[in-house]
């Protein structure tokens, strides 16, 4: 018998695959705090997950991602599939956690079995996810989640972290809040796949909308390349809701007809390995006394004894 306190993993692996979010929230708590166990987790969870659609959603804070989200899960919901959804938050200066706002937006599906919540904070990570955000993705595909949402802070020109993360992304725009140019200067151009005007009862929606559309068609694609849609929507009325998810299942549809599912699947797999290797890599220099060595090294770039190219090659070959 375990010890009480201890965590068996196997059993809250499958108690995830069940349905019961206490076990689903354990593990994603796990993974969120780098547990010892997380390389336990994630080996148990290898042979359930990849069968769930990924999407996120991005955009400038204020367009509207949080009522959009939960619309979007509404639909889902009525369309019978399970939700994840993964809101990364800004992080309280105080205890570093998520500050929890967008989780409060939706709490029309608090009570809903069928769908899954959770707050993550970003602890400093740049490009608007947590850097634990794709595990936690697994574990809520694991989970028997038929889409899981990953939505992002809101920090403006530099969120586009999730283009790498997700199957299908979603950029949010609204009237009124910077024209063509701001939106090819935040990178959304180049990572959005379907794109939606959102709080289109407002003025100047039509111009928005117009403006995103030519921007677009400058772009150069391939020959039987997707061409992202544009629309608009109301999220706070659901005006426009059904026509987005008919549009983002039909990314869906053509990633698995194209071949380019596997293709950004296997580049996010890559991305997330490195990253691993990476962090392993940089706790080992540091527990064999890599700091001191970085200091010293630090010291004569500073004095001009070396340059910083030879000094991270002199640094390389004592590791």
């Amino acid at each position: 018998m375990a010890p009480r306190g201890a965590v068996a993993v196997p059993d809250l692996v499958a108690r995830a695959r069940r349905g019961e979010p206490a076990a689903v929230a354990r593990l994603i708590t796990l993974v969120e705090d780098a547990s010892p166990l997380l390389r336990e987790v994630m080996s148990a969870l290898r042979e359930h997950a990849g069968g769930a659609h990924v999407l996120g959603i991005t955009g400038a804070p204020g367009v509207g991602k949080s009522t959009s989200t939960n619309a979007l899960v509404a639909a889902m919901r009525r369309a019978g599939r399970r939700v994840g959804v993964l809101a990364i938050d800004p992080s309280s200066p105080f205890s570093g956690g998520a500050l929890l706002g967008d989780r409060v937006r939706m709490g029309d599906h608090a009570l809903d079995e069928g769908v899954y919540i959770r707050s993550m904070g970003a602890r400093g990570h740049l490009g608007g996810l947590a850097r634990s955000t794709p595990q936690a993705v697994r574990v809520l595909d694991a989970a028997g989640c038929d889409v899981v949402i990953v939505e992002t802070v809101g920090v403006g020109q530099s969120e586009v972290e999730v283009a790498g993360l997700a199957d299908t992304t979603l950029v949010l725009l609204a009237p009124g809040m910077g024209d063509g140019i701001q939106a090819a200067k935040a990178g959304i151009l180049e990572i959005g796949d379907v794109y939606a005007v959102n709080k289109a009862d407002r003025e100047g929606a039509d111009r928005t909308r117009r403006e995103l559309r030519t921007m677009l068609s400058l772009a150069e694609r391939r020959d039987g390349a997707w061409r992202p849609p544009v629309l608009q929507t109301v999220a706070s009325t659901g005006e426009g809701i059904d026509e987005l998810l008919a549009e983002v299942d039909r990314h869906a549809a053509w990633l698995a007809e194209s071949g380019e599912l596997a293709r950004r699947r296997t580049t996010r797999a890559r991305g997330e390995v490195e990253a691993i290797a990476l962090d392993a890599l940089r706790e080992r220099w540091g527990a064999a006394g890599g700091s001191a060595d970085l200091d010293r090294l630090a010291g004569r770039v500073v004095s001009g004894d070396v340059d910083p190219y030879a000094a991270a090659d002199e640094l390389l070959a004592q590791g």
